[in-house]
């Protein structure tokens, strides 16, 4: 995501695809969008207060694991990180170098 990709504005397609996947999410999970929604509001707000992240890039699913002979509930979060920012909420350009 380039910087200001950031500030566009979403067309209905995404803005339809966004809803979809995040449908399809809650419905796996028995959760519904509207909590999946908030987890993921949550989320980008805390932590957009230490890193730069993509939120278009952003992936985040409940799904089930075995926990021995009982299913279990599992959050999995794929977030791209941009960038770290530093203690003043400055950019601190560490992850440039990553590739």
């Amino acid at each position: 995501m380039r910087l200001m990709d950031f500030f566009r504005k979403k067309n209905s397609r995404d803005i339809a695809r966004d809803r979809l996947k995040l449908l399809l999410v809650s419905d796996r999970a028995s959760c519904s969008p509207e909590i999946m929604e908030a987890i993921k509001n949550d989320m980008i707000q805390v932590i957009s207060k230490y890193m730069v992240i993509d939120t278009e890039g952003m992936d985040i699913q409940i799904t089930t694991a075995d926990e021995g002979h009982k299913k279990m509930p599992v959050l999995f979060a794929n977030i791209p990180i941009r960038d770290i920012k530093t203690t003043e909420n400055k950019v601190f350009g560490c992850l440039n170098n990553i590739s």
